[in-house]
Order: structure tokens, then sequence, then C-alpha cells
């Protein structure tokens, strides 16, 4: 096996590397639970090298999306500013003491108006969505702890908004009161839709309706399973609420896993709005190898 160049994809939590032959195909790919909020800056080279050694015989160039662009990152490869091109053509080079290694790391967006906002890695899904969906305009949703709605029209970030959603699903469910109520996993999707539908046409209500679900299942004796899917419908719901500027009457795709993407799919479908899905990981590295080809011209 003999690589030209490396992707890599380094994330807060973990760091994933692609070997890629010279013709743009996948020989191999390898993860690490090593990601950027486990190394201090001086740690990565290192990180790679362990990870990727016998590849670098022959790949001496790596293109790296995510947190190891951030300022606690390898390098910090400043932000461009929204609207601007999806496929960027100035990347930064980490520092690196090994023969002939070149790390060129892909920056993020940010945004200074209507109101400030950040992304970082997710720029790369989008240039890996429009590279396989030539054309396409509308608005992409981007689930996960930090969800984004991201408004693109002629291959260009036009804006976005940042949704806590998922890390404030997470805080609830573990370290708050509800902790004591709601299951750790399992569904129901009629619980979910019941309460997608209430803080959709009711955002206001979400407050109060987050502690009937402590209140349910000390009085009604609720399932916690239920009250797991319910707890993800009022927070949906009310980003859903608060997104429809992004969504009402535009072509919407999602890029994520199921277990993210779903809730989102479901949501929009009881709003008429068929949503494209599309997967995280492939989207991240077709977006890589956009960034890879600007190397070459």
């Amino acid at each position: 096996m003999k690589p030209e160049w490396i992707a890599a994809d380094w994330g807060t939590s973990n760091l994933r590397l692609w070997a890629i032959g010279a013709d743009g195909s996948v020989l191999a790919d390898r993860t690490s639970s090593r990601g950027m909020g486990q190394l201090a800056s001086d740690e990565f080279e290192d990180t790679l090298i362990d990870l990727a050694a016998d590849w670098l015989d022959t790949a001496d160039t790596v293109v790296a999306s995510g947190m190891v662009g951030s300022r606690q990152g390898w390098v910090e490869a400043p932000y461009q500013t929204a609207p601007c091109e999806v496929s960027c053509k100035t990347m930064v080079k980490a520092p690196v003491n090994y023969p002939n290694l070149t790390v060129h790391v892909i920056p993020g967006i940010k945004q200074t108006s209507p109101s400030a906002d950040v992304m970082r890695g997710e720029e790369t899904q989008i240039a890996g969505f429009l590279t396989e969906h030539k054309d396409w305009d509308g608005v992409l949703c981007l689930p996960g702890t930090h969800t984004k709605w991201v408004h693109v029209s002629a291959n260009e970030v036009v804006s976005f908004q940042t949704f806590m959603t998922g890390e404030m699903f997470a805080l609830l469910t573990q370290n708050s009161v509800l902790s004591h109520s709601v299951a750790t996993t399992g569904w129901d999707d009629n619980a979910f839709d019941a309460a997608l539908s209430t803080t959709l046409s009711r955002p206001e209500s979400l407050a109060g309706r987050l502690f009937a679900l402590r209140a349910s299942h000390l009085v009604n004796g609720a399932d916690p399973t239920a009250l797991r899917a319910e707890l993800s419908g009022l927070l949906v719901g009310a980003e859903l609420a608060a997104a429809k500027p992004y969504w009402l009457g535009q072509n919407v795709a999602i890029i994520g896993a199921d277990t993210v993407a779903m809730p989102y799919v479901s949501g929009l479908a009881a709003q008429g709005v068929i949503a494209t899905r599309t997967d995280a990981t492939n989207m991240t590295l077709a977006g890589i190898k956009a960034a890879y080809s600007q190397l070459e011209t």
C-alpha cells in the first residue's frame, strides 16, 4: 500500500485518518481517541506520526479539518468570514519537524452579522456535500452537539445559525433534576412527535414543559423512555420554531448520522418538508478531498 496523501478529521474528542491513493481511493483508515481536547500544541505531530508512520513513507502531504485548526489546536487557522466560498483556497501550514512532511489545515468560517457565530469542521462537510450535489441551493442542517443551520447559494455560505440543542439535551439528561426521570436509552415516536408539535407551535412554553417531565414521572409514573423522547421533541421543536426562516420554503438537506439526524428528518416531515439526508463522515472526506484538489491547482 502506497498512499499519496492523508486526509485527517481531527475533532475535539477523536482523530480519524484516511490513506488516499493516487486515484483518490481510500486505501485504509485509522482512528484514535487523541482529539484536540487531549493534546497540547506540541503533541499533535507525534500523535499523527504514531498513528500513520508507515503511511508517511510515501504520503508526505496531510490535509486536516476540524478543531486541529482552533486556537487550542496544532495551529490556528483563522476563520473565513461569511458570505464566503465554501471551498477554501487558502489553508494554513502547521509547524512540523518530520522530514518532507507538510500539514495543511482547513480554516473554519465566522459570521459577524446579523449575529456572531462560528463553525469549524462543518464547513468541510458542506464543501463535501456541494462537491457531490453540484449547483445545489438551499439550507443545510448539520445536527449534533451544536446544530448548524446554513444557507448556501452559488457555492457560498451566505449565513448560518448555531443551536446548542444537543448539548442542552446532554446536560438536562445527565446533570439536571430530569436525570432522575429520563431514561438513558430508548425511544417513543409518539411522545417525540407530540412534544415537538407543542414547542414548534408554542416555543415560549419550553421551560415550563421541561419541569413537567419530572412532575409527570413523580405524579403519574410516566415511562422514562417516553420522557426521553419527549424531552428531545421539546428541544428540537423549539429549535425548529427558531430556525423557521431557514427551512420554510427552502430545499433542505441534513448532514448527520442516523441517531442525530432522524429527529430532524421526522420533525421537518411533520411540517411538510422532505429533507435529503447524507452521511457526515462521507461528506467530511469528500470535503477534505476537495480541499486537497485546491493544492493541485
